[in-house]
C-alpha cells in the first residue's frame, strides 16, 4: 500500500545544511502495523510528515495505493490528507470551539465520508459517548487523545500515521489507548505507522524499524 524509496530531506542550519533523512526506504502493506523508533532528532517526525503530505522531500519517492505522493503541490497534498491519510498528533490538535462530536466528525465531513453511525460506534468504543457535548478543554489528556484517534478513524483513511500518540499519557492509559487503536485499525484494514520512543509499545507492532541519523537500521 505504501512505498517509500530513497527519501531525503535537508533543512538549513546555522552551521550549514542539516541532513535529516539520508535515503530512507520502507514498505507497508494494508492492515500492517509498523513501529518507527529512534532518538530525538533522528528524523522520525520528518519522515511521518513527508508521508502524510505535510511537507515535501528533497529527493526520493513516496507512493500510496500506486499513486505518487511526491511531486504533489499544496492542493494535491491537502487532498491526500483528506482522502487517504489520517494523522494522529502528540498534541491532539483538536479544535477548541467545536464539541467532541463535531471534532470527531470534522475530518470525515471534509473528506465527504461522514457516517453518523460509524462516528457513534467509535465514540462508544473509545469511551467518549458521555462526553460528545463537551468541549476539548473539559476533557482529560487521555480523553482528548481518544477524540483525536476517533477523528482520524472516522474518515476511514487507508493509512494512519501516529506521532507519539501516547507520549502525554501515563503507562496504563497509553496501553489502553493503543489497545483500542490496534483493534480499530484491524477492523478498518488501514495500515498503521507509529512513531514512538516506547520499547513496550513498539514491541506490540507487527514490525519495527529504527531510524538513526537519518538512516534506517
Amino acid at each position: 500500500m505504501l512505498t517509500v524509496a530513497a527519501l531525503t530531506k535537508t533543512y538549513p542550519g546555522p552551521d550549514g545544511p542539516v541532513h535529516v533523512l539520508r535515503g530512507v526506504s520502507l514498505r507497508l502493506a494494508a492492515g500492517e502495523t509498523l513501529a518507527l523508533t529512534g532518538e530525538s532528532g533522528s528524523g522520525k517526525s520528518t519522515l511521518l510528515h513527508l508521508i502524510g503530505g505535510l511537507d515535501a522531500p528533497d529527493g526520493g519517492t513516496i507512493t500510496l495505493d500506486g499513486a505518487p505522493v511526491t511531486g504533489l503541490d499544496d492542493r494535491g497534498r491537502a487532498a491526500l490528507r483528506r482522502g487517504k491519510v489520517g494523522v494522529v498528533f502528540q498534541q491532539f490538535n483538536l479544535i477548541p470551539s467545536l464539541s467532541v462530536a463535531a471534532n470527531i466528525a470534522f475530518q470525515a465531513r471534509i473528506a465527504g465520508r461522514h457516517d453518523a453511525v460509524w462516528a457513534q460506534a467509535l465514540a462508544d468504543r473509545l469511551g467518549l459517548a458521555a462526553h460528545l457535548a463537551k468541549y476539548p478543554e473539559q476533557l482529560s489528556g487521555g480523553q482528548q487523545q481518544r477524540v483525536a484517534i476517533a477523528r482520524t478513524l472516522a474518515a476511514r483513511p487507508r493509512l494512519v500515521l501516529a506521532d507519539e500518540p501516547t507520549g502525554n499519557l501515563d503507562e496504563a492509559t497509553a496501553d489502553g489507548v493503543l489497545d483500542l487503536m490496534l483493534g480499530l485499525i484491524a477492523e478498518t484494514g488501514a495500515g498503521l505507522l507509529l512513531v514512538t520512543h516506547s520499547e513496550r509499545l513498539a514491541a506490540r507492532m507487527g514490525r519495527r524499524l529504527h531510524l538513526r541519523a537519518g538512516l534506517l537500521a
